[in-house]
C-alpha cells in the first residue's frame, strides 16, 4: 500500500508542474497594469513606473519570471503580495482557517441531510417522498450559488432579521484568535464568560447561511449518490441472506448496505471538495467572510500576481490530498479493496 501511494505521488508532479504554469500564465492574460491598479490615483512618471517594475521583478520577460517563482516554490517561498508586501505564506495562514471552518460546516451540513434523504428514498423507491428528494435534489444542484445567497439573505436577513449578513461574529464581541476558528474561539471566549458570553452563538449565526448556500449543492449530489449506490445494494444476496438471518432491519441497512454503498459516495465526496473550494469564492464573496476566497477575489481585482499564484496552487494541492486520501479510505471502508491499492 505505501509503494502503491508513492507511485500515486510520483504521477503528480506532472499535475503540479502543469497547475504552476496555469496559475502563472492566467492572471497574466487580465488586462490591466498591476503598478497602476496598486498606485490607485497617483500618476506615475515613466521613470518611477519602471523602477517600481523592475523592483517588483516584473520587467523581466515572462519565461524567467516563470523559472524564478518555480525556483522560489521549490524553496517554499510562496513570495510576498504585490500590494501589502507581506509573505502570501503569512496572509495564506491567516484566512485559512475560515475557509476550512465554512467548508467543513458545509460538507457535515450535506452528509447529515443528505446521507439520510439519500438512503430513505432508496427504501421508499418510487414513493412520494422518493420523488419529492430526487425534484429538491435537482434544484439544490442547479441553484447557482450567488442567486440562493442573496435569496437567503433577502429571507432570512432582511426580511425576518434573523441572521446577519455578513463577516464571522458581531462587530460588539473583540475575540482573540487563539486557533483561527472562530467557532472554537468565541466557544472558549463564551466559556470565559464576561461580555464575550454571546459570542459563541453570535458565531454560529453568522456562520448558518453561509454554509447553507455552500452545502446546498454538495447536499444534493450526496442524497442522488447515495440513493443509486443503495438500491445497487438492495439487490445484493447477502443482503438478502443478512435479512434471513433475522437480523434487525436498522443493521441490514446501516452495517450490511450503507458500508458497501458509501465507496461511490467517498467518490463523490473527493471530488465535491473541489466544488466547495470554488463555490467558497462566490460565497465568501457575498457574505464578506474572510476566507482565501474573498482573497483570491481581491487579488484578481488588483493583479496580485503572488497571491492568486499561491491560492490557485494551494487550493490544487488541496484537492490533490483529499483525493489521496479518499484512496486510503477505501481500504477502510471495505477491507476487500485493500488488496487492489
Amino acid at each position: 500500500m505505501f509503494a502503491q501511494l508513492l507511485k500515486k505521488l510520483a504521477t503528480l508532479i506532472p499535475t503540479l508542474l502543469g497547475v504552476t504554469v496555469v496559475a502563472f500564465a492566467l492572471i497574466r492574460l487580465i488586462p490591466g497594469d498591476p503598478i497602476e491598479i496598486m498606485v490607485g490615483e497617483r500618476r506615475l512618471d515613466a521613470a518611477a513606473h519602471a523602477a517600481l517594475m523592475a523592483q517588483m521583478g516584473l520587467d523581466q520577460p515572462l519565461p524567467v519570471q516563470y523559472f524564478r517563482y518555480v525556483g522560489q516554490l521549490l524553496q517554499g517561498d510562496l513570495g510576498k503580495s504585490l500590494v501589502t508586501r507581506e509573505p502570501v505564506a503569512l496572509e495564506f495562514a491567516a484566512l485559512f482557517p475560515a475557509t476550512v471552518e465554512l467548508a467543513t460546516a458545509a460538507l457535515l451540513l450535506a452528509l447529515l441531510i443528505g446521507l439520510p434523504l439519500g438512503i430513505t428514498a432508496a427504501l421508499k423507491r418510487g414513493s412520494v417522498f422518493d420523488q419529492g428528494v430526487m425534484a429538491l435534489a435537482t434544484v439544490g444542484n442547479s441553484m447557482p450559488v450567488f442567486w440562493w445567497g442573496l435569496i437567503l439573505i433577502m429571507f432570512f436577513s432582511v426580511g425576518l432579521q434573523w441572521t446577519p449578513v455578513s463577516g464571522r461574529v458581531g462587530i460588539e464581541y473583540d475575540i482573540d484568535p487563539v486557533t483561527g476558528f472562530m467557532l472554537i474561539d468565541s466557544a472558549l471566549a463564551s466559556w470565559r464568560g464576561g461580555e464575550e458570553a454571546g459570542a459563541f452563538g453570535s458565531a454560529l449565526l453568522h456562520l448558518a447561511l453561509p454554509a447553507i448556500v455552500l452545502g446546498t449543492i454538495p447536499m444534493a449530489v450526496v442524497a442522488r449518490m447515495t440513493r443509486s449506490s443503495m438500491l445497487e445494494v438492495l439487490r445484493e444476496d447477502y443482503m438478502r441472506t443478512a435479512r434471513a438471518k433475522g437480523l434487525s432491519p436498522a443493521r441490514v441497512i446501516v452495517v450490511h448496505g450503507l458500508r458497501n454503498a458509501l465507496i461511490p459516495v467517498l467518490t463523490v465526496l473527493g471530488m465535491q471538495v473541489g466544488s466547495l473550494l470554488g463555490g467558497a469564492v462566490l460565497t465568501e464573496t457575498i457574505f464578506s467572510w474572510p476566507g482565501i476566497g474573498k482573497w483570491l477575489i481581491d487579488a484578481i481585482a488588483r493583479r496580485d500576481y503572488p497571491v492568486v499564484q499561491a491560492g490557485i496552487l494551494i487550493s490544487a494541492l488541496i484537492f490533490i490530498a483529499v483525493n489521496l486520501l479518499v484512496d486510503l479510505l477505501y481500504g477502510v471502508v471495505n477491507p476487500r479493496l485493500r488488496a487492489d491499492q
